[in-house]
């Protein structure tokens, strides 16, 4: 077992996104946890063919309103997070930004899938115009260089009052 003198050995400090000092560890990266993804991968192209030729056509669903409210609620909850954290130029921004563009890309698919044709499909699709909207900026966000907090601030930080 590692001694917490050799854990602080081991520890480098390095600027991060935001420019200010932290320590990082060295992780090594875990091989075998890429292996067991590409497992799963692999394992999933057939479930999804069972899933395609088993799963009835249509089927009633409990709780239909509370699926869909739940997942209008993550996705403003994830918009909140991303706004709030980059606002700080925190750099977590990144990862809340990725998560809410794979919720928003969700939200269309199953608007979509699930919409009558006519004018509920008409609405699903005008609503997919914008959740593919708000998920190419989540993108361009998560994949933009962080902004650099003005001097004298680093993250979780409040600016200096003004004399």
């Amino acid at each position: 077992m590692e001694t917490e003198r050799a854990k602080a050995e081991s520890a480098k400090t390095q600027d991060d996104m935001t420019g200010a000092a932290v320590k990082t560890f060295e992780v090594p990266q875990k091989r075998w946890t890429l292996v067991l993804l590409a497992v799963g991968a692999a394992l999933l192209v057939p479930w999804t063919v069972v899933l395609a030729l088993t799963l009835p056509a249509s089927t009633e669903v409990r709780h239909w309103s509370l699926a869909w409210i739940g997942l209008d609620a993550l996705m403003t909850a994830g918009c909140a997070t991303t706004a709030l954290l980059g606002l700080r130029t925190d750099p977590r921004a990144r990862l809340t930004a990725s998560a809410t563009a794979a919720v928003a890309v969700l939200d269309a698919w199953f608007d979509i899938t699930t919409a009558r044709s006519g004018g509920d499909l008409a609405q699903a699709l005008a609503c997919a115009v914008a959740e593919a909207a708000l998920a190419a900026a989540c993108v361009a966000l998560a994949l933009s260089e962080p902004r650099k907090p003005p001097a004298g601030e680093g993250v979780g930080t409040k600016p200096s009052p003004s004399p």
